[in-house]
């Protein structure tokens, strides 16, 4: 295990170029490529401009996203001169997005309310998030760990930050990370909406008055030290630690004090083992939004005012925000920055400007308009989001001094168990409904499993009506499982350890519901009559942000969407976090929704006429410590032996092979000790679809595992990543006893994507 990390590839589209080359030489000049948004219908809106990169076409067949993705990636595979094929089972994919395949989302809609029958299967496969990444690993086959971050605006700065984690933790030799985002009606509109746009070039703690929107994608090479040296491979700089945190504060916008902010900053210092003097250059998020400006402002103040010359900018006055992609379009910034010894400016300062914003600044280099030439040692990359989302990353010049901080080996318990589905909320009451076989609840005329929510829940946990009447139904299960979890473990959140709980969610679809809502009333009523209510909902990590407020938890906090096995990998994700001593506590979250629009969209693809049953639910799951359980006398239900991760090279849309889900599973048993033959019962991922069936038998056959199958399915239909959080959560109960049964040691649970993914978890007796 490796815990030096480097980067060795380089891959860059947006506004103001198509190359790493081009974008940095025109950035360091200033170049604003913020003009008139020529993709998106505008005419009766305030704001018309963005930045969009007028070269690149989509290729026929490819939404623009993944087409945007791959093209950045071909470039850094081919800077790194990696040659996938050798190894590809220890090459990763890792891609941030916040909107993901939003161009084909609008195609969509408008094919189905012209003709119904014209909005077709094939686009809606497009459309999510978890498209993005399979569609990279299938384009230059990588079959390693293959997920995507889905933080919003700070997904491109949390995909750098797992990659490397997963690197660490011998997960991967090499990981394909970085963001993609599209310019699209839906957030365009969104934050037309929201006021959020300026009508003029934005400036960056100056006059702005708004965001500009962009588009783009940047993927960096994430290697670890030994790997990039055994292959002669260049090594542009290395990376160091991290920092994630959560405001609890508002959906869309940063705690005014910049409290997050600030504790990302100072995680990433105390991860890399740094002082606030030793970083040379800040990469802001620098919206133009002035309450994150503002806010941004006070906290780099708090951390670094005083402490040195740091110098700031924020690329963003040139090429817009870039949302999902924003953190890793900057990041490819800094490194360039770090290898010429030039940091690149912030455009659109008039001369008064200038010393008007040094009032405000302080002892901060906030660069205007062309870059400035110094050596830059370290640099850290800043991203903040929607949810309250804080991440950063530390960026230091290979061989510079460097030392990791807090990495421990500890056991993981299950500490706590909440449950919203069809078959029962609560641990308890879902325990009982199994042991007493009651009958799951279904809805008559679809043939969908329904969970149950309404204000006697909401009650029940303590969540006001003027809270939970902002949420969408997703965010709603999740809030409500997220704080039975919670009560389940006896955790009660103040100001002493807020900071120590975190939030990993897992979600296949996110608030498609939402998200169809939206794009339906923009393309019948115009892109300027967007809901401004509704568009904080359509982000696929509002629902672990609306839990991060109403629960008060200001740590770890990230969204995962990889297909259905999105709740076994939140599980997975949850133990590595735990290593790195900064949070105790991990609620490891598997949600999804059915409604009528997700019915819709899994009829066209094909999946209900198949076999599949829909169902829906939140399950959470609290993982702890073994010193933080301890240290309370926490009952524990299981302990999390080990996971794994395995990818085939199949269209999305498909479910693989036999023989990397045995990967996984193989993979699984040999982090956590025991064989195959020890395995006394299997979580199964059957979902109806005969291929995912087959495939499950031919690889437990290969290992040899022949024992006890169940299936939660039985009980809440597909619920996708909802139902292999239950896997999690329902083998917990068995081995606690909770569950009536056999004796069980240990359980493996599996979860599948389509894709071709495949994850795996072994629990233990406690």
């Amino acid at each position: 295990m490796d815990d030096r990390i480097v980067i060795t590839g380089l891959g860059l589209i947006c506004a103001i170029g198509s190359s790493v080359d081009e974008c940095f030489d025109n950035a360091v000049k200033g170049v604003v490529g913020i003009k008139e948004v020529k993709s998106v219908e505008h005419s009766k809106c305030y704001a018309h401009i963005g930045g969009e990169n007028p070269s690149f076409v989509t290729p026929e067949g490819q939404d623009r996203a993944s087409a945007l993705c791959i093209k950045a990636a071909r470039e850094a595979i081919a800077d790194s001169a990696l040659d996938v094929s050798k190894d590809p089972d220890r090459v990763g994919v890792l891609i941030g997005s916040c909107v993901g395949g939003a161009v084909s989302i609008e195609k969509f809609y408008r094919d189905l309310l012209a003709d119904p029958d014209s909005a077709t299967g094939d686009t809606a496969l497009k459309m999510p998030i978890s498209a993005i990444a399979n569609n990279v690993a299938k384009e230059f086959g990588a079959q390693g760990v293959v997920d995507n971050v889905a933080n919003a605006c700070a997904a491109g700065t949390m995909s750098v930050a797992v990659a490397a984690d997963l690197i660490r933790e011998g997960k991967a030799d090499v990981m394909i990370a970085g963001g993609s985002d599209p310019m699209s009606s839906l957030a365009f509109s969104g934050f037309h909406a929201l006021h959020a746009l300026d009508d003029e070039p934005c400036r960056p703690f100056n006059k702005s008055k708004g965001i500009a929107l962009g588009e783009g994608a940047g993927i960096l090479i994430v290697e670890s030290y030994a790997h990039a040296k055994a292959r002669g491979a260049k090594i542009y700089c290395e990376v160091l630690g991290s920092g994630v945190s959560s405001d609890a504060h508002h959906i869309t916008a940063p705690a005014p004090d910049g409290e997050g902010m600030q504790a990302a900053m100072e995680r990433s210092l105390e991860h890399s083992g740094l002082r606030p003097s030793d970083i040379d250059y800040i990469n802001a998020h620098g919206t133009g939004t002035p309450l994150n400006d503002s806010s941004e402002m006070g906290a780099m103040l708090r951390v670094y005012g005083g402490k040195g010359n740091v110098s700031v900018s924020t690329t963003k006055s040139m090429i817009g925000h870039c949302l999902g992609a924003a953190g890793s379009v900057e990041a490819v910034m800094c490194v360039k920055a770090m290898q010429t010894g030039i940091v690149p400016p912030t455009a659109g300062y008039a001369e008064g400007d200038v010393e008007a914003m040094r009032e405000k600044s302080g002892d901060l280099d906030l660069v205007p308009n062309k870059g400035e030439a110094r050596k830059v040692d370290y640099v850290q990359s800043n991203n903040y989001a929607f949810g309250g989302n804080n991440a950063s990353v530390i960026y230091a010049r290979e061989g510079a001094p460097r030392k990791l901080t807090g990495a421990t080996n500890e056991r993981v318990y299950v500490t706590g168990i909440g449950v919203v589905s069809p078959a029962g909320n609560t641990a308890a009451a879902y325990a009982e409904n199994v042991n007493t076989g009651a009958a799951p609840n279904k809805c008559e005329e679809c043939g969908d499993f329904k969970a149950e929510i309404g204000k006697a829940e909401f009650d029940s946990v303590g969540i006001k009506l003027n809270f939970y009447r902002k949420l969408d139904r997703l965010s709603q299960m999740t809030c409500v499982a997220g704080k039975y979890a919670l009560a389940d473990a006896g955790i009660t959140v103040d100001e002493s350890d807020s900071r120590k709980i975190g939030i990993i969610e897992g979600t296949s679809d996110g608030p498609q519901t939402e998200i169809g809502k939206f794009q339906k009333g923009i393309i019948t009523a115009g892109t300027q009559a967007g809901s401004a209510f509704m568009f904080p909902n359509t982000v696929y990590n509002a629902a672990s942000g609306y839990l991060s407020i109403a629960a008060g938890v200001k740590g770890y906090n990230v969204t995962y969407a990889n297909g259905g096995a999105s709740g076994i990998a939140a599980v997975g994700y949850a133990k590595r976090v735990l290593r790195t001593t900064q949070n105790d506590v991990i609620l490891a979250v598997g949600a999804d929704e059915d409604s009528d629009i997700v019915h819709l969209l899994y009829d066209k693809i094909g999946a209900v006429a198949a076999g599949m049953t829909l169902g829906e639910g939140a399950v959470v799951l609290a993982l702890e410590r073994e010193s933080s359980a301890n240290a309370r006398g926490a009952r524990k239900y299981a302990e999390v032996l080990g996971s794994g991760t395995a990818h085939c090279d199949v269209d999305f849309g498909k479910y693989g092979c036999s023989g990397k889900l045995a990967e996984a599973i193989g993979l699984a048993l040999a982090e956590s000790g025991p064989k195959a033959a020890d395995i006394d019962a299997v979580m199964v991922a059957e979902n109806g679809i005969k291929e995912l069936k087959d495939a499950e038998d031919a690889a437990l056959s290969s290992l040899g595992i022949a024992c006890d199958r169940i299936n939660v399915r039985d009980r809440v239909g597909e619920a996708r990543a909802a139902a292999t959080a239950l896997e999690v959560a329902h083998a917990a109960m068995l081995l606690s006893g909770d569950i009536k049964g056999k004796a069980y040691e240990h359980v493996l649970a599996i979860g599948a994507s389509w894709g071709g993914s495949y994850d795996a978890v072994v629990l233990g007796k406690a």
